[in-house]
């Protein structure tokens, strides 16, 4: 679609004679996997700005396509071409949460593309799931772009409009009752749309902020999303940092701060439940009323996936809990076969396990042992395509899922960059 910049043809390289030398199984995935975004999924339009497709959709996700870039943004200091389209991406993310910010995928262009929903339609939108984590990952992209290349110029008027955007949101599904949003899609699976005419089940006042659907595009059974309420106080703290430091206004910054306070006391109030053989760990899910959804979907944002999210360390107790609860039986999209075991999704077939939650597994792992097993799994079912897919079959890796998912293999590209740059084979 586009010229790679050489920088990162050498460091697809550079990482791929390290995996043959330290760990061969590994080495084929390298350049596919780590190209994969860049070779397949991104466009520059007129306007100067860059489109990412998810893959085999041909739309923009705002979670996927900063998902997609992310291993790119480590070597942006050194190149100008590739700040040209990371800051391209930026742009383009921020000028689609101002078209609007409770949508969460996106045309290249207004041409009424995409699902005819019940729900306040626009012909740039793709799909108007409202999801909490879409309005965090533009912030999570910026803010790592700013700090590895101290770049300012991304923080435009445009970008505040976004910033005050995201508070205005969060505010609003603070008290659900009262927003306007609605969605709901006729002649689908009960997964693809919000009950109680568009609202879904009624939620307490919590200080946690509502999300229609998870980042799996399913719907949410309660409507306090914990691992995106997670994540949004992270991007909260990041956006006031930016607000603070760029832009000098206190005054917003203020209100960010304040507002991840409230998102974090309504997750230590109301999101942790006792589990017995676990302790204290997180629900995926709450309505403020006592009810809890006990699960981990392999979608990121996931309760798997807190220190990943900078939400907490892995040394943290109630981390460590739940990883424990999440990688075990007990969570009901955990999966075992003779080829892999993981977590997978309500989204794909009951049984399947999900290459990105593999992958998680292992960048969020300090032991060694754990590590190298994930990377067995991963080296073991992928079918002969050196790719990674959405779901497979952990007994019978031929039958997956999505063959062309570019998160997931962005994802991988991430961890074996990870690797290298720690040289955890050296001490294995």
């Amino acid at each position: 679609m586009i010229k790679i910049p050489e920088i990162l043809l050498e460091k697809a390289g550079e990482v791929e004679a390290y995996y043959k030398a330290a760990c061969p199984d590994m080495a084929p995935f390298v350049k596919q996997c780590f190209l994969n975004t860049i070779e397949t999924t991104v466009k520059q339009l007129e306007d100067g700005s860059y489109f990412v497709i998810t893959g085999d959709i041909p739309a923009m996700w705002l979670r996927d396509s900063a998902a997609q870039v992310r291993h790119y943004v480590r070597y942006a200091k050194e190149d100008k071409e590739l700040q040209e389209i990371l800051e391209g991406v930026i742009q383009k993310q921020t000028e689609l949460v101002a078209i609007d910010p409770y949508a969460n995928a996106f045309n290249e262009s207004a041409d009424g593309r995409g699902h005819q929903d019940i729900t306040r339609l626009n012909p740039h939108v793709w799909e108007r799931k409202y999801e909490t984590d879409s309005l965090c990952s533009p912030l999570y992209l910026a803010y790592h772009y700013w700090k590895e290349t101290n770049r300012e110029n991304i923080f435009t008027e445009g970008f505040l409009t976004m910033l005050k955007l995201v508070l205005k949101v969060f505010r609003t599904e603070q008290n659900h009752e009262s927003s306007p949003y609605s969605f709901q899609r006729q002649h689908c699976a009960k997964t693809d749309t919000l009950i109680n005419q568009g609202k879904g089940r009624p939620v307490n006042h919590t200080g946690m902020t509502w999300s229609g659907f998870r980042p799996s595009d399913d719907c949410c059974k309660f409507g306090y999303l914990i691992p995106s309420n997670m994540m949004a106080v992270a991007a909260l703290t990041y956006g006031a940092e930016i607000l603070r430091e760029v832009y000098k206004n206190n005054e917003l910054a203020m209100a960010y701060t304040g507002l991840a306070e409230e998102i974090q006391d309504g997750i230590s109030d109301y999101g942790i439940v006792e589990r017995g053989g676990y302790g204290r760990i997180y629900a995926y899910e709450t309505d403020g009323f006592g009810n809890y959804n006990l699960m981990d979907d392999a979608n990121s944002p996931s309760l798997l996936a807190m220190p990943y999210l900078n939400y907490c360390s892995r040394e943290d107790e109630l981390y460590k809990n739940t990883r424990r609860f999440v990688l075990s039986g007990e969570n009901p999209y955990y999966s075992c076969g003779s080829f892999a075991a993981g977590i997978g999704s309500p989204h794909t077939p009951k049984g399947m396990v999900w290459h990105i939650g593999i992958i998680m597994q292992a960048l969020t792992s300090d032991s060694e042992e754990e590590i190298r097993s994930c990377l067995s799994m991963l080296s073991a079912t992928h079918d002969k395509t050196y790719f990674m897919h959405e779901a497979f079959h952990p007994g019978n890796p031929s039958e997956y899922t999505r063959p062309w998912f570019a998160w997931a293999n962005s994802l991988l590209a991430e961890l074996l960059i990870t690797l290298k740059e720690k040289d955890f084979f050296a001490s294995v």
